[in-house]
């Protein structure tokens, strides 16, 4: 099937996107005029105009009556961001069960406006697509759904993925790569592999709770090392940790971390994977998020500096194709036997008829237009929520600047405690995730993280009844 191509309207879009990225076009520059860009382009004014309200929606650009179109003014647009983290200096033994069970359960509720999970927007997702594809692939094998699929998965899937990698500088094989049940049960099947209970593993700081939960199951100790919101985990630092503490494996989130958002820069992390190589310490890479970069150039993975087997590459498709499939995959490297021993006796394997599905899907094409279409609809979400956050919240109030994902991390003004706000929106019918939750020792007493997926009336409402009810704490 041929690619579809963007409407030219949103490939200009993208590309001044990426101008106002890099620095070309700084807050405050006035843009190229319709007419001018129109006769640099050769492209219709209707066009050109068209590209201009793409970024005005994004949140990069603004409309000037009699002036024309300039870039948006970062006290105009945005709060300051954090500062790179400060977690304690000694390992700690994670105990969050309690409270993440707690939040967990919120997202059952309908009726709650749902700011506090992780999970992708269903409107954007192509749900319809696959429940024709499992409908077709049920009709022409029936046994799909009453068989094992034993690990490492079902092949054509797995070459699908190692075929995609290449892009990323991965030179994976179909054999390289483990079918798991998600991404969580990939990072589970590689801590297994690495880790012993009671073993220190080196973590960004904030990190995704389901990975403390992970670590807290398994009995291993959590050492935080610092983390910057836009750059991610400070080298410097877990070279300190690692010269001080006998660290088993590092887990890091690559590519726009839950809940920070950052990504760290391909330099650091070939410095990373060259660091940990030297010491003969893991690096379990979650890259989940990868796929949903804001900018024209897919980020690299860790992986892709790997020369020494020690990087277990974990991913799936839940963030951009379903969570309910719950499909994900694993390369581990010279851990791969070990993986695969793992995830057989954890539970057999995968289920075969969904990951035929999502096979079927990247073979048959569209893949790559839903990803562009995604990416544009989660940049365009989280500079919105961005955008409500600074307008109805204290300007004590920080807020990260993520350039992928779908999440925002809110530092909240000093005297506000997050739990406690927590319970405030619940009555106001609003859920959110306290910052209490991503740090084995729950030092983020005032910060919050925000589910930007998708952006509505109700959604607005809501954050400015959040702001009211930050206000009134910070007042106390």
């Amino acid at each position: 099937m041929p690619a579809v191509r963007e409407p030219l309207y949103e490939q200009l879009a993208d590309e001044i996107a990426h101008l106002i990225a890099s620095g070309t076009f700084r807050p405050g520059d006035r843009l190229p005029s319709v007419r001018k860009l129109s006769q640099q382009k050769r492209l219709s004014i209707s066009t050109i105009l068209q590209a201009y309200l793409q970024l005005e929606n994004r949140g990069l650009i603004e409309a000037r009556p009699q002036s024309g179109y300039y870039v948006r003014r970062a006290s105009e647009a945005e709060l300051p961001e954090p500062a790179i983290s400060s977690p304690r200096p000694d390992p700690s033994q994670v105990s969050i069960q309690e409270l993440t069970m707690m939040v967990l359960r919120d997202i059952k509720n309908p009726n709650l406006v749902q700011l506090g999970t992780a999970l992708p927007n269903p409107d954007l997702l192509p749900s319809a697509k696959l429940s024709r594809i499992v409908a077709a692939l049920a009709r022409e094998d029936e046994r799909l759904a009453n068989t094992y699929d034993l690990p490492p998965g079902l092949e054509s899937l797995r070459i699908q993925i190692a075929q995609r990698h290449v892009e990323t500088g991965c030179n994976l094989t179909p054999a390289d790569i483990v079918i798991t049940s998600g991404c969580m049960e990939a990072v589970d099947l590689s801590l297994r592999a690495t880790c012993q209970p009671g073993d220190i593993v080196a973590i960004e700081s904030p990190i995704y709770f389901g990975m403390l939960q992970t670590l807290q199951a398994q009995g291993l100790k959590a050492l935080e090392i610092p983390t910057h919101p836009r750059d991610g985990i400070s080298l410097d630092a877990l070279r300190f940790a690692i010269a001080h503490n006998p660290i088993r494996a590092c887990v890091v989130i690559s590519n726009f971390n839950n809940p920070l958002g950052s990504c760290i820069p391909d330099e650091n992390k070939r410095q990373l994977v060259e660091m940990l190589a030297h010491h003969e310490i893991p690096l379990i890479e979650n890259a989940v998020s990868t796929e949903l970069y804001f900018s024209e150039q897919r980020p690299a993975v860790c992986k892709s500096f790997d020369r020494k087997g020690l990087v277990l590459l974990c991913s799936s498709f839940s963030k951009d194709i379903s969570p309910g499939y719950r499909v994900g995959w694993v390369a581990p490297g010279r851990f791969r036997a070990e993986v695969e021993w793992l995830k057989y006796t954890a539970n057999i394997g995968s289920a075969p008829l969904v990951q035929m599905a999502i096979a079927r899907y990247l073979e048959t094409g569209g893949y790559d237009h839903h990803l562009r279409r995604i990416r544009r609809e989660y940049a365009r979400n989280v500079s919105l929520m961005s955008q409500a956050v600074t307008r109805y919240f204290p300007p004590e109030t920080r807020v990260t600047r993520p350039s992928g994902g779908f999440v925002l991390w809110v530092q909240l003004p000093e005297k506000v405690d997050s739990l406690e706000l927590y319970k405030r929106a619940l009555r106001a019918r609003i859920t959110l995730t306290p910052g209490y939750l991503f740090s084995a020792s729950q030092q983020f007493r005032n910060f919050i993280r925000l589910n930007a997926a998708a952006w509505s009336l109700d959604i607005e409402r809501a954050l400015r009844t959040l702001g009211l009810l930050v206000g009134e704490m910070a007042r106390k």
